[in-house]
C-alpha cells in the first residue's frame, strides 16, 4: 500500500501509542482553536465570552456534521487496507473528500443565510446577538476548508500516518495565537478579529493539506481529490459516517437547549459557565478520542486482516490509558474546579460559577472517556449504529432530567447534575453492549478482498 504503514504486524502498545499521540495533539490543536479565542476574549468580558460561547455550540455541531466524512475515510479507507485493496482504498478517499465538498458549501451556506434567527434561540441581549451573528457568518464561509481538512485528517489517521495532520494543525495553531491578540487588540475588531484570525489559520490548514497530498506525498498513488459519485462506495461511507455525524449533530441540539435554558436560569453567566466550561471538559474528551480514533484505525485495519487478538489486545490497552487520564482530570476537575476556570474567564462571579460545574462534571470524567473507547471499538469493527442509538437516547434524556432537578429547586446546578447522569450512564451500557456480542463479531473474515463491502449489509443487524 503505497504511503501507508501496516498496522497488522508488530508490537501493539508500541503501535498504538504512536498513532494516538499524534491524533491525541491534533484533538487538543483544534480545542485550543476555541479556547485561544475564549482565553483572548475573554479579557474583553463576559458578554464577549457570550458571544463566542454561542457560536461555539454551532462550530461544534460544524465538526460533528465534519465527522461524517473524517470517520467514514477513518474506517472505510483503514478496512481497505487491513484486506489489501488499494483500489478500494483510492476509490473510498475520493469519495470522502468529494462528499466533504458538497456537504461543507450547503451547511456553510445554511448557517449564513439564516445566521439571525439560528442565534435568536438564545435569548440573549440585541447587542450580543448581532455580535454573534457577524462571527457566525465570518465562520460559515470557512467550514470548506474545515470539512476537507477532516476528511484529509480521516484519510491520514486510516493509514497509519497520524503526524502528518498533527504538524499541518500545529502550523494553523500557530498562526491563530499570532493573529488573535493582532485582530482582536490592535485592529481593534473584537469578537469579529477571533473569527478572522480563525478564518485565515484553517485557510492556511487546508493549503498545506493539498501542498502534502500533491507534491510531498504519494498516498495511494495520488488519489484523485474529486470524483463522480459511486453508489457501492458512497452507500458504504453513508452507513459509516452518518450515525456518527448525526450523533454529534443532536448533540449538538441537545446542547443548544440546555444552553438556552442555563441562560434562563442564570442569565449570560449561566450561558457561559455552560460553554465555556464545556470547552474546559475537551481536555479529557480530546485526550480519550485521541485514543480511540487510533484504536478504530488499529482494529479496522486487524479486523479486516482476521487479526482477533491483536483487536482485543488493542482494546484492553486503550482502557488502561484512559482509565488513568481520566482519574487525572476527575481529581483536577473536583478539587481544582475554581483555579482551572479562572485561566479562561478571571471574572470572580464567572470562575466561582465554573466551578460549581466542574466539580459536578468531574465525576462522570472516567464513563465519558469509556464511552468514547468504546466508540472506537465499535468503528473499527465498522458498526458505528450502537454507538449513536445509546449517545443519542442518552442525551435527550438530558433535557427532561434537566427540567426534573430545576423544578426540584436545584436551578442551573440541576442542568450539570443532568449531564453527569447521563454521561454515567452512556459509559456504563455501551460497554455491556460489546461485552455482549463480542463473540459473535469477532469472526474470522474469510474473503478480505470484499470485506470492505460485506459489512454493509450487517450494519442494521
Amino acid at each position: 500500500m503505497q504511503g501507508t504503514k501496516n498496522l497488522t504486524r508488530g508490537p501493539i502498545n508500541k503501535q498504538l501509542f504512536k498513532l494516538a499521540l499524534p491524533i491525541m495533539a491534533t484533538s487538543f490543536i483544534q480545542m485550543a482553536y476555541s479556547l485561544t479565542d475564549m482565553a483572548w476574549v475573554g479579557r474583553l468580558g463576559s458578554e464577549a465570552v457570550a458571544v463566542i460561547g454561542s457560536i461555539g455550540i454551532l462550530t461544534w455541531m460544524s465538526g460533528s456534521i465534519s465527522l461524517f466524512n473524517k470517520v467514514g475515510a477513518e474506517v472505510s479507507v483503514a478496512q481497505s487496507i487491513g484486506a489489501q485493496s488499494q483500489t478500494n482504498a483510492r476509490a473510498f478517499a475520493s469519495h470522502n473528500v468529494t462528499l466533504a465538498l458538497i456537504i461543507s458549501v450547503c451547511w456553510g451556506a445554511l448557517l449564513f443565510i439564516f445566521a439571525h434567527p439560528i442565534i435568536g434561540i438564545y435569548g440573549l441581549e440585541s447587542h450580543i446577538t448581532n455580535d454573534a451573528v457577524i462571527y457566525l457568518r465570518i465562520i460559515s464561509t470557512a467550514l470548506p476548508f474545515i470539512f476537507l481538512s477532516a476528511a484529509f485528517t480521516g484519510i491520514y489517521n486510516a493509514a497509519g500516518r497520524s503526524q502528518v495532520p498533527f504538524y499541518i494543525s500545529a502550523t494553523g495553531l500557530i498562526l491563530n495565537i499570532l493573529l488573535d491578540p493582532l485582530f482582536i487588540f490592535t485592529f481593534k475588531l473584537g469578537t469579529d478579529g477571533a473569527a478572522y484570525a480563525t478564518w485565515i489559520s484553517q485557510a492556511v490548514v487546508f493549503f498545506i493539506f493539498i501542498y502534502q497530498l500533491r507534491v510531498r506525498d504519494a498516498l495511494f498513488g495520488r488519489f484523485p481529490f474529486l470524483t463522480k459519485l459511486k453508489k457501492q462506495y458512497s452507500i458504504r461511507i453513508f452507513k459509516l459516517g452518518f450515525p456518527v455525524a448525526m450523533l454529534n449533530t443532536l448533540f449538538s441540539f441537545v446542547n443548544m437547549f440546555l444552553c438556552r435554558t442555563a441562560s434562563a436560569q442564570g442569565g449570560h453567566i449561566g450561558l457561559m459557565t455552560f460553554t465555556t466550561g464545556g470547552q474546559i471538559e475537551a481536555i479529557t474528551w480530546n485526550t480519550s478520542q485521541g485514543f480511540s480514533t487510533a484504536l478504530s484505525a488499529f482494529i479496522a485495519q486487524n479486523y479486516a486482516a482476521g487479526n482477533n487478538q491483536r483487536v482485543i489486545r488493542s482494546f484492553h490497552t486503550t482502557l488502561w490509558m484512559t482509565l488513568i487520564f481520566g482519574t487525572f482530570c476527575t481529581l483536577l476537575f473536583v478539587f481544582f474546579g475554581n483555579e482551572v476556570f479562572s485561566i479562561f474567564v478571571p471574572e470572580k462571579a464567572a470562575y466561582e460559577a465554573g466551578g460549581i460545574f466542574l466539580r459536578i462534571d468531574g465525576y462522570s470524567q472516567l464513563f465519558m472517556m469509556l464511552e468514547i473507547t468504546m466508540q472506537g471499538v465499535f468503528y473499527g469493527i465498522g458498526r458505528t449504529i450502537p454507538p449513536a442509538v445509546i449517545s443519542i437516547s442518552c442525551n435527550y434524556l438530558r433535557i427532561p432530567i434537566a427540567l426534573f432537578f430545576i423544578s426540584l429547586g436545584m436551578g442551573v446546578e440541576g442542568i450539570w447534575w443532568a449531564v453527569c447522569v447521563t454521561t454515567i450512564a452512556k459509559g456504563i451500557i455501551l460497554f455491556l453492549w460489546f461485552v455482549a456480542i463480542r463473540k459473535k463479531v469477532l469472526k474470522p473474515n474469510k474473503n478480505m478482498e470484499e470485506f470492505v463491502f460485506s459489512t454493509v449489509n450487517k450494519q442494521t443487524e
